[in-house]
């Protein structure tokens, strides 16, 4: 029996930067999803959801379309295959502990842990990394229909344990980043409203992060003139106003992580969140009371994280404030591995 590990992700700072070439601080957490395989006989794919209890069945060499969970499992076999990788019949099983929904990314952890699985069942070497995290991407935008861009793939796929990771989605060039959070403990907390990729508010956004762009006859929103975005007409000057600020942001943060400053680690939090709301309109009435939450119980900083429109907070919290009820600690973890 193969199993695979991948895990979901937070990111620190820097979203809706990815698609739009900017930058972004995320890294991966101990939740994640597991998928157990092994080959099967007869060329056809078996795959359970076991915290669903459903299953689907299906020919490797024809996957064909289908909602929900097994839009994951037939694109990311569809694309393994379509990769030269010599995947006939499996049987698959898989669980996990990040709530979907949640917005610390079940879906690429899905991505990520299939991939591994199957390409272990295959006896095909693993890729590189940024390309399995492309491939994953593939599945997510033509499988499933959620315009996401590399952030969570990447995370899940070249995180380093007890380190964020610095992408820039402009070249795709990763650094890594300590996080000496000493006494000082990152949490989040799920807002109760569920975020979903492919519903109508974030893939709205991609497509007036791109009639900006077109507007400025640009390729990526990261690249444009401050002054240029600001003239756009409305929205698309706030859409853009929240990419470059976020963009700097992130590089703050990177700052602010190296000088051991984290009281203002937990301000550009809170810039960041006001930015989404405002800016990107990106939030929803639980997302607000969850910060509202946080920083009542004493948090330094709080913001959304995901692609918005519900999900989960992070917030950065102080030595000695105790830990909100519902919130849970998170630390960076290692990246999607066989196990």
């Amino acid at each position: 029996m193969i199993r695979a590990f991948g895990p979901g992700r937070v990111n620190l700072i820097g979203e809706h930067t990815d698609y739009n070439g900017g930058l972004a601080l995320p890294f991966a957490i101990d939740r994640g999803v597991t998928v157990e395989a092994e080959p099967l006989a007869g060329g056809e794919i078996r795959a359970e959801a076991r915290d669903l209890g459903e299953r689907d069945a299906f020919p490797a060499a024809a996957p064909g379309r289908a909602g929900g969970w097994r839009a994951f499992v037939r694109g990311t076999v569809a694309e393994l295959r379509a990769t030269g990788v010599p995947l006939e019949g499996a049987r698959l099983a898989f669980s996990g502990d990040v709530p979907l929904g949640s917005g610390l990314s079940s879906s690429a952890a899905l991505e990520a842990a299939l991939c591994l699985a199957l390409l272990a069942v295959a006896g095909a070497a693993e890729p590189d990394r940024t390309e399995l995290a492309k491939l994953c991407s593939r599945v997510e935008n033509d499988w499933v229909g959620a315009e996401t861009g590399l952030l969570d793939q990447l995370a899940s796929l070249r995180s380093r344990e007890g380190e964020a990771i610095r992408i820039d989605f402009s070249t795709l060039a990763i650094a890594p980043v300590p996080l000496p959070l000493g006494g000082w403990r990152l949490v989040t907390l799920e807002s109760g409203a569920e975020h979903t990729h492919a519903a109508g508010g974030y893939n709205e956004r991609r497509a007036e992060c791109r009639a900006a762009c077109e507007a400025l006859g640009i390729q990526h929103l990261s690249a444009a003139d401050p002054d240029a975005a600001a003239a756009l007409p409305t929205p698309l000057d706030r859409r853009a106003r929240h990419v470059l600020s976020e963009n700097a942001r992130v590089d703050a943060m990177v700052a602010a992580l190296a000088a051991g400053d984290l009281p203002a680690a937990g301000v550009l939090l809170d810039a960041s969140h006001a930015s989404l709301r405002d800016d990107y309109e990106a939030s929803v009435p639980a997302v607000e009371d969850a910060v509202a939450a946080l920083k009542r119980a004493g948090a330094a900083g709080a913001r959304m994280v995901g692609g918005g429109f519900g999900g989960s907070v992070l917030a950065l919290l102080p030595p000695g404030v105790a830990l909100p009820p519902a919130a849970r600690a998170v630390l960076p973890g290692p990246p999607a591995a066989l196990m």
